[in-house]
């Protein structure tokens, strides 16, 4: 099983890719900065970190002006995520 501290740096570089990109709506890279804020916030556990990341990420990974490259890469970030156990 791989490192979860080591997957959470993966997990904002993926997020920090997502904002970068000026293809993907504004208020979906909103999302991602938020997303890892929570992901880099030390003050919480890691596994409670990766819950809240994966909840507020899937608010919008259904959205309809998403571009495909970029539902990719939530659904990716996502699984990696799930990989971080919550104890």
């Amino acid at each position: 099983m791989a490192n979860p501290e080591k997957t959470i740096e993966n997990c904002v570089l993926m997020l920090q890719h997502i904002m970068d990109d000026s293809t993907i709506p504004r208020n979906i890279r909103r999302v991602a900065d938020e997303t890892r804020q929570l992901l880099m916030n030390n003050s919480k556990p890691i596994g409670l970190r990766a819950a809240e990341a994966i909840s507020k990420i899937d608010e919008i990974s259904n959205d309809p002006n998403m571009p495909v490259h970029a539902r990719t890469r939530i659904w990716e970030l996502v699984s990696q995520l799930e990989t971080i156990p919550l104890d």
